[in-house]
Protein backbone atom coordinates (compact mmCIF):
# COMPACT_ATOMS: atom_id res chain seq x y z
CA UNK A 1 0.00 0.00 0.00
CA UNK A 2 3.01 2.51 1.04
CA UNK A 3 4.54 1.67 -2.19
CA UNK A 4 1.25 2.10 -4.37
CA UNK A 5 0.88 5.32 -2.18
CA UNK A 6 4.23 6.66 -3.32
CA UNK A 7 3.98 5.74 -6.79
CA UNK A 8 0.46 8.00 -6.97
CA UNK A 9 2.20 10.56 -5.19
CA UNK A 10 5.08 11.23 -7.72
CA UNK A 11 3.04 11.29 -10.36
CA UNK A 12 1.12 13.95 -8.54
CA UNK A 13 4.33 15.63 -8.08
CA UNK A 14 5.68 15.75 -11.45
CA UNK A 15 2.39 17.27 -12.42
CA UNK A 16 3.06 19.66 -9.99
CA UNK A 17 -0.05 18.49 -8.32
CA UNK A 18 1.62 19.31 -4.86
CA UNK A 19 -1.08 19.97 -2.64
CA UNK A 20 -2.65 15.81 -3.55
CA UNK A 21 0.98 14.71 -3.70
CA UNK A 22 1.88 15.48 -0.23
CA UNK A 23 -0.69 13.94 1.82
CA UNK A 24 -0.02 10.63 0.41
CA UNK A 25 3.73 11.09 0.65
CA UNK A 26 3.35 11.30 4.70
CA UNK A 27 0.72 8.59 4.45
CA UNK A 28 3.38 6.44 2.88
CA UNK A 29 6.08 7.54 5.59
CA UNK A 30 3.99 7.00 8.31
CA UNK A 31 2.64 3.30 7.46
CA UNK A 32 5.96 2.62 6.88
CA UNK A 33 7.56 4.20 10.14
CA UNK A 34 4.60 1.89 11.86
CA UNK A 35 5.61 -1.16 10.25
CA UNK A 36 9.12 -1.13 10.07
CA UNK A 37 10.13 1.01 12.62
CA UNK A 38 12.13 4.71 12.25
CA UNK A 39 15.34 2.60 11.06
CA UNK A 40 14.72 0.91 8.04
CA UNK A 41 15.72 1.51 4.03
CA UNK A 42 12.26 2.08 2.99
CA UNK A 43 11.68 4.50 5.31
CA UNK A 44 14.69 6.43 4.31
CA UNK A 45 12.90 6.09 0.27
CA UNK A 46 9.99 7.61 1.92
CA UNK A 47 11.96 10.38 3.20
CA UNK A 48 13.81 10.93 0.23
CA UNK A 49 10.50 10.98 -1.58
CA UNK A 50 8.83 13.68 0.64
CA UNK A 51 12.19 15.89 0.69
CA UNK A 52 12.19 15.57 -3.61
CA UNK A 53 8.42 16.81 -3.06
CA UNK A 54 9.80 19.91 -1.14
CA UNK A 55 12.78 20.97 -2.77
CA UNK A 56 9.88 21.10 -6.26
CA UNK A 57 8.63 23.61 -4.00
CA UNK A 58 11.60 25.59 -2.66
CA UNK A 59 11.01 24.27 1.03
CA UNK A 60 14.43 23.88 1.24
CA UNK A 61 14.79 23.71 4.73
CA UNK A 62 12.19 20.88 5.15
CA UNK A 63 13.75 19.02 2.14
CA UNK A 64 17.22 19.56 3.93
CA UNK A 65 15.92 17.89 7.09
CA UNK A 66 14.14 14.85 5.88
CA UNK A 67 17.75 13.75 3.42
CA UNK A 68 19.66 14.46 5.96
CA UNK A 69 17.45 12.01 7.99
CA UNK A 70 17.48 9.78 5.02
CA UNK A 71 21.06 9.84 4.54
CA UNK A 72 22.01 9.20 8.01
CA UNK A 73 19.91 5.46 7.58
CA UNK A 74 21.22 4.37 4.59
CA UNK A 75 24.64 5.56 5.77
CA UNK A 76 24.03 3.05 8.79
CA UNK A 77 22.26 0.48 7.52
CA UNK A 78 23.05 0.23 4.03
CA UNK A 79 26.89 1.60 4.06
CA UNK A 80 28.04 4.22 2.28
CA UNK A 81 29.39 2.45 -0.94
CA UNK A 82 25.24 1.26 -1.49
CA UNK A 83 23.02 2.72 -4.56
CA UNK A 84 20.46 4.38 -2.28
CA UNK A 85 22.92 5.48 0.02
CA UNK A 86 24.85 7.16 -3.07
CA UNK A 87 21.86 8.56 -4.68
CA UNK A 88 20.46 10.37 -1.35
CA UNK A 89 24.03 11.83 -1.03
CA UNK A 90 23.73 12.96 -4.26
CA UNK A 91 20.06 14.36 -3.68
CA UNK A 92 21.64 16.18 -1.02
CA UNK A 93 24.47 18.06 -3.03
CA UNK A 94 21.83 19.04 -5.34
CA UNK A 95 19.62 20.82 -2.60
CA UNK A 96 22.50 22.68 -1.14
CA UNK A 97 23.25 23.75 -4.76
CA UNK A 98 19.33 24.91 -5.52
CA UNK A 99 19.79 26.68 -1.56
CA UNK A 100 22.98 28.42 -2.96
CA UNK A 101 21.46 29.74 -6.16
CA UNK A 102 18.98 30.73 -4.44
CA UNK A 103 20.96 32.93 -1.83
Amino acid sequence: MAISLSSLAELYTLQRRYGEAEPLYQQALQMRQKLLGDEHPAVATSLHNLAFLYKSQRRFQEAESLLLKALAICDRLLGPQHPDTISTRKSLENLKAAMNRKS
